[in-house]
């Protein structure tokens, strides 16, 4: 059975904060789900010690006390009917809210992200880069929080979930299709034909290769569809695979793009390159999985 039973929500009481937050609400009342709202108080590495060694410089007490006062009273009246847990650590901010993920078998991280107006298109957010990176379960990053009332964000009305077919995408869209049929929202599968390289290939831009390659890939699709009794819809695209599943989101009016962002082996981690560029440029929040 699907199941969001446990959403941990980093908070640093920015403004993204408060509207990842808003965000989560509908999620965790949709799914009777234990939220966690966890702060981390940064630390630093003391180079000067006398012994010449690295250490961590831990806090002082008034700060840790000062933190936990400010998130026991963090949006306590929006949050008042929620099964909730507030938990303050200290270290790196990436790392300890991975390790906590990993340790109490969360179902789902919400976490808004930097990269928003003028140095979107080059900034993801170091802690949630890390995070994607890393955590092995699903990951939801709200760049675009800004743009999306927090109703809307956590409540989906039409989810695009865009898969490669390759050997992941019977897991994401899966997962894509539980969620759109526990939240009654509309969803369509994108997926986008990569073109050929280069294109002075005279066949990658015929009429009949194209024919060829979409009459292949709605196939495959309609095949995988069907062995997973998901109901969705189809939109396929050909060319850059980011740029056709962020223009796919914004021709479809979705409000929530589910997308794979690779497997947990490896030197290169979880987070692929075309993940990376799709939860940037996307115009509504991105769940990875």
């Amino acid at each position: 059975m699907f199941s969001l039973s446990k959403i941990l929500l980093p908070i640093d009481f920015s403004e993204r904060s408060f509207r990842a937050t808003r965000s989560a609400v509908p999620l965790a009342k949709q799914f009777n789900s234990e939220l966690t709202l966890l702060h981390v108080i940064s630390t630093h590495r003391d180079l000067t010690s006398a012994e010449g060694a690295v250490k961590w410089a831990a806090p002082p007490d008034a700060l840790r006390a000062e933190r936990g006062r400010d998130l026991d009273s963090f949006m306590r009246e929006e949050l008042r009917d929620l099964k909730l847990k507030r938990v303050v650590v200290e270290g790196d901010p990436a790392q300890e809210i991975v390790d906590h993920a990993h340790l109490e078998e969360f179902d789902l991280i919400m976490m808004a992200t930097h990269g928003y107006g003028p140095f979107r298109r080059f900034l993801l957010g170091s802690v949630a880069a890390k995070v994607l990176h890393d955590a092995h379960c699903p990951v939801w990053t709200g760049i675009h929080a800004e743009q999306v009332s927090g109703i809307e964000a956590g409540r989906p009305t039409h989810i695009a979930c865009a898969i490669d077919l390759d050997s992941q995408s019977r897991h994401t869209l899966n997962w894509a299709g539980h969620l759109a049929e526990e939240l009654k929202a509309k969803l369509t599968v994108v997926h986008v034909v990569k073109s050929l390289v280069p294109h002075t290939l005279s066949f990658d831009l015929s009429p009949e290769w194209r024919k060829h390659v979409r009459d292949e890939a709605m196939t495959a699709l309609d095949n995988l569809k069907k062995d997973l009794g998901v109901e969705c819809a189809i939109k396929l695209e050909i060319g850059d695979v980011h740029k056709g599943v962020c223009l796919a989101a914004r021709e479809l009016i979705a409000d929530l793009v589910v997308i794979n962002r690779g497997t947990d082996g490896g030197f290169g981690g979880r987070l692929r390159t075309n993940a990376y560029a799709i939860i940037r440029d996307s115009p509504c929040p991105v769940i990875s999985v």
